[in-house]
Parts: C-alpha cells; structure tokens; sequence
C-alpha cells in the first residue's frame, strides 16, 4: 500500500465514524457501530470500509442500514476529504471482535470445566522471566 493511499485510508475512517457518529436517519441502524479498518485500492477507485456492530446479534440489520446509506456517508464524508476524486465504498462487517468473543467464551467455558473436576489452573507463562538452565524442559 503506497504512502498516499494509507493517508486517504486514514482520512476516510476518520471522517466515515464522524458521519456515523452524528446518527444515520435509519432505524436499522443502532447500537455501536465503529469504523475499523478502510482499505483503499492502489488506483484510488475503490475502498472497502469495515464496521463492527454491537449488540452482535444485529449486526445484519445494521450492515443493511449502512449500505443502503452508503451514498449518504460518502456524500457527507467526502465534504471534508481532499481529494479530487473519492473512492465508491464497499461496506462489510468486521467479524474479528465477535470471533474474539467466542474464543474468550470458550476459554472461560474449558477453565470452569477444569475447576469443577479439580484440576488446578495453569500458571501463566512469563514470557520475560528468566529462564533456569537447570529446571527440567517440559515434555511435548
């Protein structure tokens, strides 16, 4: 990614969240809604806008509503971006945090399994702690 498409990259999140922010005229779209990452061809052409929606379980709903918003954002936004030309926006939903979420849920599922059989919990490693040379290597 050359320097000037990262630059309008960064713009246009900013700009999109701020558009976001001050509210769409659409019921569908509600809860939080952040702008996490724009990815802007290299031909400036396109820019593909990922949002992340909370509560989750509406986060279709609300991907709707921003699409069909779409040149509503882009008009508003582009008001404030200069460019001589700004980018069509391609909106899709950023799956990252809800993937988080559930590998987090499964972690805290397995650790109170392990605590109702008694088997105690494992140490946190330290990955700055001093190694001892004479401590036994762990078995694979």
């Amino acid at each position: 990614m050359s320097r000037r498409t990262e630059q309008l990259a960064s713009v246009l999140r900013e700009e999109i969240q701020r558009v976001i922010d001050r509210g769409i005229n659409d019921p569908r779209v509600s809860g939080l809604v952040t702008v996490t990452e724009v990815h802007v061809s290299e031909d400036l052409a396109d820019a593909t806008i990922l949002v992340s929606f909370l509560p989750a379980d509406k986060a279709d709903l609300c991907l709707h509503g921003i699409r069909a918003a779409g040149s509503y954002i882009r008009n508003q936004a582009g008001k404030n971006v200069r460019s001589r030309k700004l980018p069509r926006f391609h909106f899709d939903a950023d799956d990252r945090s809800r993937k988080q979420a559930e590998v987090m849920q499964a972690l805290i599922k397995v650790r109170e399994e392990n605590e109702a059989r008694g088997i105690p919990p494992t140490p946190a490693i330290d990955p700055n702690a001093p190694v001892d040379p004479t401590a036994p290597s762990p078995k694979p």
